[in-house]
């Protein structure tokens, strides 16, 4: 057994990575898979070469996988030395304002998924809705019945594949739809297999500055359609963000003014996670370093990242030759670049090893320095390479990276990618996120459910002489630390997680990491439930200002279901109590005609969401003001024991009394009824498009997490963006 895999690594290993024979049994060892990867990535130094130490190179590769050091992305895990041979995790795809091109690039994506690859779009060509379509002197329907065909699709090849397909469209600010696009998701069940990301310009940014109207662009004329106020339009994209999660924004100008070949095109895509900014038809080739691992008692190890980086570079441009790409363009795009991107994972453990707090000026300063010497040696290695293989074919016509020796073997080196998998394989956080709680729900396979508390906080709880069981099942409750007054307070720093740390600190080290990144970094800002679109605003006007190419932001509570990732709101079938009330709430009070008076609903929440309703007659007493005490009870208890918003509705709305009324131009048939569009009204939605919250596993039936700008398992590894 690998010494260094967790129980959980090695289950995530055999379901998803692992050799199996027909009958769907595991045939292969994790360390036999490290050695496949390793031998397969290597025989691409016998192409240049006849004298190539082949044997080196692998031990070499298969020494940094082994030890936990370096990891590729998924699909090279998988496929390498294997008859699919496709590596590469993400691609982008051109779409013209034609049904040719439209579908020619649907068939495109289906190979894609179907090899095990997510894809990116921009949908900003295709014309707006009711334009001219003179072929058939009809109207157009505009982008987004589009997207949901490509959605539709990617549904369809996804119940056959050994991963998830995933998409992201982008529709540029100032298209003529863009309102309809920024809202596209509103509705949960809505493209569902989509990413969405709203492409802002430089233009627009001075626009919202200034507090001015910008130009909608009709894409198939190029003239102006009209001018509408950016802040309007930005105020939509915060709202939406803040209800649901989605859109993204991407900061297009930013990306492209560092496209390193702007001879071979325009970058308007990018792939599912955001971090990969792409031209048409190409693919990216990702993989992560371990930080975690780059920690002796508390201090880096230079010469050990320095090496690993080294050894990065050259894995990765040896995946780039000897993928099996899934059409012509993409490998002639493909090559033309050699776009690879080296990141890490395990940033939030390096900086518990090394006794310093995520929320600092000491990790922005971390996170901008290991970033720093990370991209420098990956651009030595590439250089290296390029002495030894040759530079990459556009680079004569490239504006960025011109080294002192004359040659760089990859456009890019380096990106900040999601980790969601590899991450639970190495036993450390993901990527460049902090800590999402201190305590994680496991599943075994006999669906026993336990808890995973991080090993870190165990040791410096037993060095400091405060642990002890109940401590754990109080952490267990919340995930945080933050109160519980039997943790000294310099641990409480140290251990701080997702939802404890200030936006702002999310925010600024995305920057710095971006500072040193090559491509994008992919992050997610998380909010706590009770937080205003205002403070959404800021950190997306923060991340323009801090040089970020994106950002994606994740209000706690936001969607369709609660994010229930710690004991106290766990999604779990058979008998539950009610978390408690807690000693403070916020809240409404709405007033409501019925056809019995005037009906005061109170809806209160707290930092995990709405918790309680009260509900008072105008007029007191008789059987009716007690049945309305009961109904508010109830609901109140169910909110507390997770059931989902909109289900409470649908069982309070449509309840009819002798003597419903009218108010506001809507009927109200009863007092629950009442109770139930209160609800709605406090939800964000009307009528039943609830955002409540987000989600379990669909593979293990855990709580989902929302990190690296995408959802994802942390007891079986499951990713919606992979």
């Amino acid at each position: 057994m690998h010494p260094k895999l967790t129980k959980n690594a090695r289950t995530i290993l055999e379901k998803r990575y692992l050799k199996k024979n027909v009958d769907g049994q595991v045939t292969e060892s994790p360390e036999e898979m490290f050695a496949r990867v390793a031998r397969a990535v290597a025989e691409a130094d016998r192409r240049f070469g006849p004298n190539s130490d082949i044997e080196k190179t692998t031990d070499t590769f298969n020494r940094a996988m082994t030890d936990l050091r370096f990891l590729p992305n998924s699909p090279t895990l998988m496929n390498a030395g294997r008859s699919l041979g496709q590596l590469a995790a993400c691609f982008v795809l051109p779409i013209a304002d034609s049904m040719e091109s439209i579908f020619e690039t649907l068939k495109h994506t289906a190979l894609i998924h179907k090899s095990g690859g997510g894809t990116g779009f921009s949908f900003s060509a295709i014309r707006p809705a009711r334009d001219t379509v003179r072929s058939t002197s009809g109207v157009s329907s505009g982008p987004l019945p589009f997207m949901e065909v490509f959605d539709a699709m990617t549904q369809a090849v996804k119940q056959g594949g050994t991963r998830n397909g995933a998409n992201m469209a982008v529709l540029k600010v100032d298209h003529p739809d863009i309102e309809d696009f920024i809202r596209a998701k509103n509705d949960p069940h809505r493209l569902t297999n989509f990413n969405l990301s709203v492409a802002l310009t430089d233009q627009f940014m001075s626009a919202l500055t200034a507090d001015q109207d910008y130009d909608l662009i009709n894409p198939r004329t190029g003239r102006s359609v009209g001018r509408i106020p950016a802040k309007a339009v930005f105020d939509r994209i915060v709202d939406s963000a803040w209800q649901t999660g989605e859109p993204g924004i991407i900061f297009i100008d930013r990306i492209n003014r560092h496209n390193p070949t702007p001879s071979a095109g325009h970058i308007e895509a990018t792939n599912p996670c955001g971090e990969q900014p792409l031209l048409p038809f190409e693919s990216c080739t990702l993989g992560s370093i371990n930080l975690s691992a780059m920690v002796d008692h508390s201090e880096i190890n230079w010469d050990r990242l320095k090496q690993t980086v080294h050894t990065g570079i050259h894995f990765l441009d040896n995946v780039v030759e000897i993928n099996h790409y899934p059409m012509p363009a993409i490998e002639k795009a493909s090559r033309a670049t050699r776009k690879i991107g080296l990141g890490v994972m395990g940033f939030a453990d390096m900086l518990i090893k090394r006794k310093i707090s995520y929320n600092s000026e000491a990790a922005v300063v971390e996170a901008e320095q290991i970033m720093a010497f990370i991209r420098a040696e990956a651009r030595l290695g590439s250089e290296a390479l390029a002495g030894q293989r040759g530079n990459f074919p556009l680079y004569e016509k490239s504006v960025f990276f011109k080294s002192d020796n004359g040659g760089m073997r990859n456009a890019t080196t380096t990106t900040i990618a999601p980790t969601g998998t590899i991450s639970i394989i190495a036993g450390v956080s993901s990527g460049v996120e902090p800590l999402f709680a201190i305590a994680h729900q496991r599943r075994a396979i006999d669906e026993h459910t336990f808890f995973d508390v991080h090993p870190f906080f165990i040791a410096t709880a037993k060095q400091e002489g405060f642990f002890n069981d109940r401590l754990i099942d109080e952490i267990a409750g919340s995930g945080s630390l933050q109160k519980i007054d039997a943790i000294p307070d310099a641990v409480r720093r140290l251990f701080v997680t997702a939802h404890d740390i200030e936006p702002k600190w999310h925010i600024r080290i995305q920057a710095a990491f971006q500072k040193h990144t090559d491509n994008a970094v992919s992050k997610t800002v998380n909010f706590p439930a009770l937080a205003t679109q205002d403070q959404v605003a800021e950190v997306y006007r923060g991340a323009y200002d801090l040089g970020c190419k994106g950002v994606t932001v994740y209000r706690y509570g936001s969607r369709d279901r609660q994010v229930l990732f710690v004991k106290d709101q766990q999604a779990v079938s058979g008998p539950q109590a009610p978390r408690p009330r807690p000693e403070r709430t916020m809240g409404l009070t709405q007033r409501i005609g019925t056809g019995c008076g005037n009906l005061y609903v109170t809806v209160n929440s707290d930092d995990m969401g709405l918790c309680e309703v009260f509900a008072k007659m105008g007029k007191t007493g008789g059987c009716a003001s007690s049945q309305i005490e009961a109904a508010g009870r109830l609901v109140s208890l169910a909110l507390r024991s997770g059931i989902r918003v909109d289900s409470i509705i649908k069982q309070l709305r449509g309840i009819r009394c002798p003597t419903p009324t009218w108010q506001n131009g809507k009927m109200v048939l009863s007092c629950p009824d009442a109770m139930a569009q209160v609800l709605e009204i406090v939800s964000g939605t009307e009528p039943v498009q609830i955002k409540g919250m987000l989600g379990v596993c669909p593979d293990c039936g855990d709580v989902l997490a929302h990190e690296e700008g995408c959802l994802v398992c942390h007891s079986c590894g499951f990713s919606k963006c992979s």
